[in-house]
């Protein structure tokens, strides 16, 4: 039996309450949802329905919508990437916020500038991510001061972002490189080691770095089989000597 998309262990239940019934939907419910991601931040939980259905709420209510807390939730969707859920919220956001302000027509409205920036930033992070440039998402976050306000409310945000490149490298190789992984991760020395071997349990042998054996990265031979029947080739053959009418 498959997971529901829509299921979270940790949501408590006064948000699983809201989330299935009428007052999904209800404005009021706005700031007990913006106090739920405060909560995700702190915890290192990450409930994405809950925060796309926060999202709706502001687009249906722009007035109430906090520019902290979507960034917040863009940056939740970053630590569990490669899901979807970044490119879902993006699509939540008012068009003119994902357009870059020199191409814009118009001059943005009060307010809308800073926020613009702090999405588009964000989004050059999820798509060094999604292209596994991992070296260049490490060098991008220490590029500019302003990543660091962004991830600044999400608790064990890089450890939660080498946890995800750890999982996504597990499942593609057996060994690598430790110079190659080091630069990958934006680690370096013993807190490399540290990670390695206490978060991951990986083994460091010289200069590479061996990955346990797991059933994404176990080599596996594939036999493919055609099933095609001696009557599906005649079917093919008479047509072809048939005389259009």
């Amino acid at each position: 039996m498959g997971i529901a998309f829509d299921y979270t262990p940790d949501r408590p239940e006064h948000i699983d309450a809201i989330l299935n019934g009428l007052d999904r939907y209800n404005p009021e419910t706005t700031s007990v949802f913006q106090e739920y991601v405060t909560q995700q931040c702190e915890e290192r939980t990450v409930d994405s329905y809950a925060n796309l259905a926060l999202l709706k709420l502001y687009q249906f209510n722009p007035h109430l919508a906090r520019d902290e807390t979507i960034t917040n939730i863009l940056v939740k969707c970053l630590t569990i990437f490669p899901s979807p859920d970044f490119s879902l919220a993006l699509h939540l956001l008012p068009p003119h916020i994902l357009t870059p302000v020199s191409a814009s027509s118009a001059l943005p409205a009060a307010g809308d500038a800073p926020l613009s920036e702090a999405v588009q930033k964000l989004n050059v992070l999820n798509n060094l991510l999604s292209q596994a440039s991992y070296s260049a998402f490490w060098s991008t976050l220490d590029s500019d001061d302003l990543y660091a306000d962004l991830i600044a409310d999400v608790a064990g945000f890089e450890e939660l972002i080498r946890i995800r490149i750890a999982l996504t490298i597990s499942q593609t190789v057996r060994e690598i490189e430790r110079s190659v992984l080091e630069s990958w991760l934006g680690l370096q020395g013993e807190a490399f080691d540290k990670f390695i071997t206490g978060v991951c349990g990986w083994k460091i042998e010289g200069t590479t770095v061996k990955v346990p054996l797991n059933k994404e990265n176990e080599a596996k031979s594939t036999i493919v089989r055609e099933n095609v029947k001696i009557e599906q080739f005649s079917r093919v053959i008479r047509r072809a000597y048939e005389q259009p009418a």
